[in-house]
């Protein structure tokens, strides 16, 4: 690992089964389910009516009224988590100082304000174009979650969003390390949102087959690596991660939840929407995140994985494990805590990001929910149904998206 070294300060999550990280934390570890029959339409004339929605989101809990009313869902699920993590992490940048200006934002989202993209469609059908609103654009463009949060908490410095499908987030704290590791920043605030549960992006989904059709059983749907798997389960939220240069949150005298230590990256080029055959794609992202860290692969106490409970992805992503891992694989940990939240889409890595560094502070490992029935194809250890007491140092977590995007990191303990 070149460069300089990077913590994490601070943490922030809304998502299906937490409002925030410690509600968060401790229904992973009970292993609850957040998925349900969807709420937010009448989803019954559809293929699939469920999905992992967050309840009781009140967005005035954290903005005025107006200015909630100008962002998309999934722009306030980034603004909350956001707000939690700095809270969190105890800064608080103003004016334009020389901290407000090595600081920056790296959000990554799937498709970002399509909710809104949606509502507006129909109002220029049904109304008329100069009917639209004003901040339509604004609204559903994916770059407006890193927009507003540099707007809102005064990050002066690199602003960037990613938007590489199901790897999207992943992306962004992989590209949120490396901007302070050469310097160009002090301080990167870095995660992913997304607001998915709406009549278009359900039956799009659900048009390439991709979702879970087990409507008359919600909380036994998502079930990763199970042989009776059939599908994802869309979800909703976000998850944020404070990074800070080393020596300036040693300074700061502040908590370190962990340490960043590796980000790998590779294309499948094989498919718009399947993973390549024999999990090659994602190995090679594996293996350049250990090689960043300058690891081996006995060294990585535990893998959440990408998880997504589709037949394709869970057996190419354990023929990815067996090719980087060998031997070790059979020995080592890995859950899909998709199995309760649902599959954030864009968010998905930030979430499961978070998930390793608790894992490691706490030495508990959330376990995949819904896994009764073996697979041949997915013969490893898949913390099954219950958490586990492991003390780990450090963890992996791989995230894969649409498109061929693979990309894989690696957390440990601080030093």
């Amino acid at each position: 690992m070149a460069g300089r070294r990077v913590v994490v300060t601070g943490l922030g999550t809304v998502n299906p089964i937490g409002g925030d990280v410690d509600a968060f934390w401790k229904q992973a570890q009970s292993g609850v389910s957040g998925v349900g029959t969807i709420s937010a339409f009448d989803a019954s004339h559809l293929k699939v009516s469920i999905a992992a929605e967050v309840p009781d989101f009140d967005p005035e809990r954290y903005l005025d009224k107006k200015e909630a009313r100008r962002m998309d869902r999934y722009a306030q699920f980034f603004w909350a988590a956001t707000s939690q993590a700095m809270s969190d992490s105890g800064l608080d940048f103003t004016g334009d100082d020389e901290g407000a200006t090595r600081a920056g934002v790296a959000v990554g989202s799937g498709i970002g304000g399509v909710i809104s993209f949606q509502d507006n469609l129909d109002v220029m059908r049904q109304r008329g174009p100069d009917r639209i609103s004003p901040f339509a654009i604004p609204q559903i463009i994916s770059n407006m979650a890193a927009g507003l949060a540099s707007i809102s908490f005064n990050l002066l410095g690199p602003n960037t969003a990613t938007v590489t499908a199901c790897a999207a987030s992943a992306n962004a704290i992989g590209d949120g390390a490396e901007i302070i590791r050469r310097g160009g920043a002090d301080v990167m605030v870095v995660g992913g949102a997304e607001a998915p549960v709406c009549e278009f992006a359900v039956a799009g989904f659900a048009q390439t087959r991709a979702l879970s059709t087990r409507n008359d059983d919600p909380s036994g749907a998502s079930r990763p690596f199970d042989a009776d798997r059939d599908g994802f389960v869309i979800g909703e939220g976000a998850a944020v991660l404070i990074l800070e240069e080393r020596e300036r949150a040693l300074a700061r005298g502040v908590r370190i939840y962990g340490e960043f230590l590796g980000y790998g990256m590779s294309a499948d080029a094989y498919h718009m929407t399947l993973p390549r055959p024999g999990g090659m794609g994602a190995a090679r992202a594996m293996q350049n995140a250990l090689d960043d860290a300058g690891l081996d692969a006995t060294d990585i106490g535990y893998i959440n994985a990408h998880g997504t409970s589709t037949p394709a992805n869970d057996s190419t992503e354990t023929a990815a494990i067996k090719l980087v891992f060998g031997d070790y694989a059979a020995r080592i940990p890995i859950s899909s805590t998709k199995s309760m939240t649902g599959h954030l889409l864009g968010g998905a890595g930030a979430l499961e990001s978070l998930v390793c560094l608790l894992a490691i502070r706490d030495g508990v490992l959330p376990p995949t929910i819904n896994y009764t029935t073996p697979d041949p194809e997915c013969d490893l250890d898949y913390v099954p149904n219950e958490a586990r007491n492991v003390e780990i140092s450090r963890a992996m977590t791989n995230s894969f998206g649409f498109g061929g995007h693979n990309v894989a990191l690696v957390f440990g303990s601080h030093d």
